[in-house]
């Protein structure tokens, strides 16, 4: 018996397939038992290392809770403005007019290719040099605009790519009842192509709330993984209980993230099922005037 994607093992296959499974589950157990036991030796796992986050508040609110706050700051505004330039950066690819479309494929492509922490870095020497920005408002400048600009250049090729997606009948039809270019873009194509969109824009949104890190790593950007080495100095070298907080709150973070997300696509795609209602002589006038001369008559039968 076969499927269209493979065929049916037969029994040596199974008796291999059992073999190979049993042998990397006794890896990954003699892995993990090394792991442990590297850590116990090293007092890494001692309840004192672990204390300061389930005994007291102190380490939350001197280290954890201001740096998640820098963090999500970051995040927020990166995402405030990379959302809006992505969308307009990615229709204007689309633009018919070269003087439009050519510029704005020059920075998609551009800012695309150079890596999120060169940008963080030319930001920080741009507002050092160019501007009156202080030396402790700086780091969180150019995370956000390393951020602000590397990912505005992704989500405009996500943007672009879900709108050529979509069937060419959609345009057509718009141009049948009189739409113009940018009534096509704004009523029909962009509402249809965000929630085709929504899981990639979300996983851009994840790479933003993870590539906040780098500012805290480099730029000495007061975030949550800046937090670490003095949280870890301070409660006696304890770096793995410090990391593994930081990357549980970054994952609870991601995690909220893309449940909300999922709930979003969920109700849109709800509300964007057709009703079968057909639109009357009053919304197409609202619609487009121009398609129904810009007035509608009163008389009997209520003619246009």
């Amino acid at each position: 018996m076969s499927s269209v994607l493979y065929d049916a093992q037969g029994p040596r296959a199974k008796q291999r397939n059992v073999l190979f499974t049993g042998l990397f589950l006794v890896a990954l157990a003699a892995l993990a038992w090394w792991v442990y036991k590297s850590l116990d030796d090293k007092g890494q796992l001692d309840w004192e290392k672990w204390k300061p986050f389930f005994s007291g508040s102190e380490a939350w609110t001197t280290y954890i809770l201001p740096g998640l706050k820098n963090t999500v700051i970051a995040a927020a505004l990166s995402m405030v403005f990379a959302l809006p330039l992505g969308a307009v950066l990615g229709i204007a690819r689309l633009s018919d007019h070269a003087c439009i479309r050519v510029p704005s494929s020059m920075i998609v492509e551009f800012f695309r290719a150079i890596p999120v922490l060169i940008l963080m870095i030319f930001g920080q020497a741009l507002f050092s040099e160019y501007t009156n920005v202080s030396s402790d408002d700086r780091p969180l400048y150019s995370v956000v605009t390393g951020l602000v600009l590397y990912n505005a250049a992704v989500l405009a090729e996500i943007v672009r790519a879900g709108i050529l997606a979509l069937p060419k009948g959609q345009t057509e039809a718009a141009q049948a009842i009189g739409l113009r270019k940018t009534q096509t873009m704004t009523s029909v194509l962009l509402p249809q192509a965000v929630t085709a969109m929504l899981p990639a824009i979300v996983s851009q949104l994840v790479v933003i709330v993870k590539d906040t890190a780098l500012g805290g790593a480099v730029l000495t950007f007061a975030d949550l993984i800046a937090a670490v080495s003095p949280m870890s100095s301070y409660y006696g070298a304890n770096t793995i209980a410090s990391f593994t907080v930081v990357a549980v709150i970054f994952i609870l973070i991601n995690f909220a993230l893309t449940s909300f997300a999922s709930w979003l696509e969920r109700r849109l795609r709800r509300s964007k099922k057709s009703t079968g209602a057909v639109l009357s002589a009053e919304d197409m006038e609202e619609l487009n005037p121009a398609a129904t001369g810009g007035t509608h008559g009163t008389g009997a039968g209520g003619t246009i």
